[in-house]
């Protein structure tokens, strides 16, 4: 009987021991935007934090347009170019994203590109960057030296007054608009080289399928 409890404590210790190692990844990671990274095939949405889109356009200081979504982008390479990453999991989104708190070498990347301006605290599900937000916006550094749509608002189609969006490298989906609703298409869509996008009707491009989404577009049926 001893036996077979020591035998069944052992056991229950590798269990434990896996299920916290699951909780945990570490790497090196690519960038995908200022709040997405992709480690081993897996993408990571950094928790509490909310960066400008890839094609996001913001105003610095002397009111000149410029891409602040990829300066975000930039700015967290700059934070975890070559380095190893240790992604603390906290949830899973919709997107099959994992949600994660991420640090390097100690200091937490969320918090850092919060503090220094590049991202906003992201309210809707956390509050743990609020502080650090309200720093960056004291100091006016980063995206708070100038104007700027909150991401949140950007995806769903707010614009600066002035702003033009076009077709970029980062923002391929075709925005369509028909007697069937609004619809997006990837570019892997059978649809898409036929697809042509008219401004003048309120189409547009989007960066990602979650900005369509969260405009008002969906997939085709």
């Amino acid at each position: 009987m001893r036996h077979i409890i020591y035998t069944l404590t052992f056991f229950l210790g590798i269990f434990t021991a896996l299920t916290a190692a699951s909780d945990t990844l570490s790497g090196r990671v690519s960038v995908i935007d200022g709040d997405t990274f992709e480690m081993a095939g897996k993408r990571i949405r950094l928790h509490g934090i909310d960066a400008p889109e890839s094609g996001q356009q913001c105003k610095d200081a002397n009111s000149k347009s410029y891409r602040c979504g990829q300066m975000a982008a930039k700015q967290m390479s700059s934070y975890v170019s070559g380095k190893i990453v240790n992604c603390e999991i906290l949830d899973k989104d919709r997107y099959s994203r994992f949600i994660a708190r991420c640090l390097v070498s100690g200091t937490d990347v969320n918090e850092l590109l919060v503090r220094e301006g590049w991202a906003l605290a992201y309210r809707q599900y956390s509050k743990d960057y609020v502080s650090s937000e309200s720093r960056a916006k004291q100091e006016n550094i980063g995206l708070w030296q100038g104007k700027f749509v909150e991401p949140w608002n950007w995806r769903r189609g707010e614009r600066l007054e002035d702003a033009t969006y076009l077709k970029t490298d980062d923002c391929l989906i075709k925005g369509n608009i028909s007697s069937s609703g609004k619809i997006y298409h990837t570019p892997s869509s059978p649809w898409y080289d036929r697809t042509k996008i008219n401004a003048i009707k309120g189409e547009r491009w989007f960066c990602s399928e979650e900005e369509a989404e969260a405009a008002g577009w969906r997939v085709p049926r």
